[in-house]
């Protein structure tokens, strides 16, 4: 006979039953001991599946970090040269007719650079916001600096552009400066 700390198997229970189909005491102790091997395995076998969730919403996690590090790891700088493009844009649109000449190999530096910078911005994720006057105000995209009631607009509508805006993949970077239209409608 096994040991009393053993549990002890199917066939060895089956066999202290006796004729009339009636358990001893020793073999309902031992119904016991399996009942008490099945609680232990379906605790264990829960604990298993539980384990196995974690692991798999910690690798989910750990892929969805990466992915939003690799694309917006580098917002901090993407904002930092905003103003750089700012300056290359208010350059450019300082330069009058007459000086486009005379000044013709140092403008086409700006621009060269403004179109590289314009190409890393693209390479990186980072593309402009470029309302136009007359397009409908959105909060989501657009930061209203003033309004004004322009004859001739309806209220909500851009009436001037300060500065451009910019997405990072499908993230505000910065909003849009823009004027608005407080025109009432009569």
């Amino acid at each position: 006979m096994a040991e009393q700390d053993e549990p002890r198997s199917l066939d060895e229970l089956a066999a202290e039953v006796d004729e009339n189909g009636e358990v001893s005491a020793e073999a309902a102790e031992g119904s016991d001991d399996l009942e008490m091997l099945k609680r232990e395995r379906d605790e264990i076998r829960d604990r298993f599946i539980r384990a196995l969730a974690d692991a798999e919403n910690t690798r989910k996690r750990a892929e969805r970090d990466r992915r939003e590090a690799e694309n917006y790891g580098g917002s901090k700088l993407a904002r930092d040269l905003l103003p750089v493009h700012d300056n290359l844009s208010r350059a450019l649109n300082a330069i009058a007719e007459d000086q486009r000449e005379a000044q013709k190999a140092l403008i086409e530096g700006i621009e060269l650079t403004m179109r590289e910078l314009l190409s890393v911005f693209k390479k990186h994720g980072i593309h402009p916001i470029d309302p136009k006057v007359g397009d409908k105000f959105d909060p989501q995209q657009h930061q209203a600096m003033f309004e004004a009631p322009v004859p001739g607009t309806k209220a909500g509508e851009i009436i001037q552009v300060a500065t451009q805006g910019f997405m990072l993949h499908d993230r505000l970077l910065r909003p849009a400066q823009v004027g608005v239209s407080s025109m009432k409608e009569s």
